[in-house]
């Protein structure tokens, strides 16, 4: 993979491949999108980089780097849609307040706090194991009669 310079402005592409997104979506959602242009919903996604184009040394184009939604999560209700709006106010007013905006790159990873509480009141991962061995437990009693 050729190197960049540190200044180089790179572009992004959305890949079309949007399954996670068809699959946490649900079907009002998808629905209202479709009949409803403009309309938004709030989405948690995780992006990863599948091909990259460059360009020759004097060439006036920036270099692409295509993205792929690789996981998704949508805000199934309104408070799941302001939690993930207030997370992305807090990471916004951070990469603000550090000055990294504008800059290349990741910017600030420093928004622990901002999520934590914002998702305080959800399901931690050990509550969603232990919901999961209930339900198992219950289905398998009900299997056993």
């Amino acid at each position: 993979m050729p190197k960049l310079d540190k200044d180089a402005e790179v572009e992004l592409k959305l890949d079309s491949g949007a399954a996670p997104l068809q699959a946490s979506a649900t079907p009002s959602q998808r629905r209202g999108l479709f009949e409803y242009p403009g309309k938004s919903v709030y989405a948690v996604v995780e992006l990863t980089s599948k091909t990259y184009t460059g360009h020759a040394d004097g060439e006036d184009k920036d270099p692409q780097v295509k993205v792929r939604v690789t996981l998704a999560e949508v805000a199934q209700d309104d408070q799941q849609a302001q939690m993930i709006a207030e997370v992305m106010r807090a990471m916004y007013r951070q990469r603000k307040m550090n000055g990294t905006l504008d800059e290349i790159g990741p910017g600030s990873r420093d928004v622990e706090g901002a999520v934590s509480e914002a998702l305080g009141n959800l399901p931690t991962e050990t509550e969603f194991e232990m919901h999961e061995a209930t339900r198992r437990a219950r289905t398998t009693r009900v299997e056993q009669y």
